[in-house]
């Protein structure tokens, strides 16, 4: 089972090329960076883990593509991810352009990982209409497509954005679209989501996949994808021996480990440490 990291990056932690060097030196297959553009002061959305006041690096976080980029440039195996993207906050065409082009330059080692929010606040910032947030990323996500097929291809939106059929390079290095893994809560529409337009699933802390994978394989299944195709990412994970192994028994191929938002000393005696798990 390969063994990556996500930690909240932020103008106060180590830096995106020092923590990318570490990770692939030490064997850790990749890096998986969150998203949010600002954090508004005055909030009315609790937070969804129930800490009252937010910890301060989710009002400090790097633009996840930008630090992507640095940690592609001086890494060679390392696969890097976004932990999550929140699509609905971007203008789609200018999104899929971003993708492609990280994708291009690390050589097809990017990961989309696709969520869908949980703070108003900020999505109202971005002209949201929370109530449409999960049927306006599945259309995007069907643009995006259009724009890294293989040939020009147009797609009429159902929320204001479109695109024409047109010339759209670089393309994603697999072909199609990068590996695209949706994050949330086990359900339905969740998994109606994964099915339609995504590799696979990433829940948080990966609690309750025994009673959830089985349910998502049958959602899968039916609509016509390959059994064997399904992967089941846990993320954000605070590792231990018998959590590891319940993972890697029920197929999990990769799981996604916490690191905490601290300076450089901090990081790297918590990387010494995961490391004895791979």
């Amino acid at each position: 089972m390969r063994i990556s990291t996500t930690i909240f990056l932020t103008d106060e932690t180590i830096s995106p090329v020092r923590l990318a060097r570490e990770l692939e030196q030490r064997g850790f297959a990749g890096l998986y960076l969150p998203e949010h553009t600002h954090i508004p002061v005055s909030r009315d959305t609790p937070d969804p883990a129930g800490r009252g006041e937010l910890p301060r690096e989710y009002g400090r976080t790097l633009d996840p593509f930008v630090a992507l980029g640095q940690a592609a440039a001086v890494t060679e195996r390392l696969r890097l991810g976004t932990g999550i993207t929140l699509v609905v906050e971007h203008d789609p065409i200018a999104l899929a352009k971003q993708v492609a082009t990280l994708d291009h330059l690390s050589g097809g080692r990017f990961t989309l990982g696709v969520g869908f929010g949980w703070n108003r606040e900020e999505a109202a910032d971005h002209g949201v209409d929370w109530s449409t947030r999960r049927a306006r990323t599945r259309d995007a996500m069907h643009l995006m497509r259009a724009l890294w097929a293989p040939v020009p291809t147009a797609y009429e939106g159902a929320f204001g954005h479109s695109v024409r059929a047109s010339q759209a390079w670089p393309k994603p290095v697999a072909g199609g679209a990068p590996r695209t893994l949706v994050g949330g809560a086990a359900g339905p529409r969740l998994f109606e989501h994964i099915a339609d337009y995504a590799d696979g699933w990433m829940p948080i802390g990966g609690r309750g996949l025994t009673e959830s994978v089985p349910v998502l394989r049958e959602v899968w299944e039916r609509a016509g994808r390959d059994p064997k195709a399904l992967q089941v990412v846990p993320y954000a994970v605070l590792p231990s021996p018998g959590k590891l192994a319940h993972y890697e028994e029920l197929g999990c191929e990769e799981v996604v480990l916490q690191l905490p938002p601290g300076q450089e000393a901090e990081v790297l005696g918590v990387l010494d440490e995961y490391a004895s798990h791979l």
